[in-house]
């Protein structure tokens, strides 16, 4: 199994950032893909969350407007493009990818850096 991130990196306030998460090793559409970031000593936080199918999107109400996730079923991977950037959004962002139900399961990839500076 494979969840691979890419994209990051350092953007000045207001910019735009597009993160990517490639997906391997396991039956990517039975798996809700989700980002998450954490930021120096702040708990993980769900960013945005988009179903199986792709038709439902979730968001944390701080980036409500600003990020919009999507995936590509045909090519395992899940993007989130974020724009109007803050200082607030550093932080490193990971990618996941979960399965509910009663075979609960989820895998991680490694985490990718977002520096916005003022």
């Amino acid at each position: 199994v494979r969840v691979v991130e890419s994209g990051g990196g350092l953007v000045q306030a207001g910019g735009s950032l597009r993160l990517s998460c490639s997906a391997s090793g396991f039956t990517f559409t039975n798996y809700h893909m989700n980002w998450y970031r954490q930021a120096p000593g702040k708990e993980r936080e769900l960013v945005a969350r988009i179903s199986t199918g792709g038709g439902t999107t979730r968001y944390a109400d701080s980036v409500k407007g600003r990020f919009t996730i999507s995936r590509d079923n045909a090519k395992n991977t899940v993007s989130l493009q974020m724009n109007s950037l803050k200082p607030e959004d550093t932080a490193v962002y990971y990618c996941n990818a979960l399965r509910m139900g009663s075979s609960s399961r989820d895998y991680w990839g490694q985490g990718t850096q977002v520096t916005v500076s003022s």
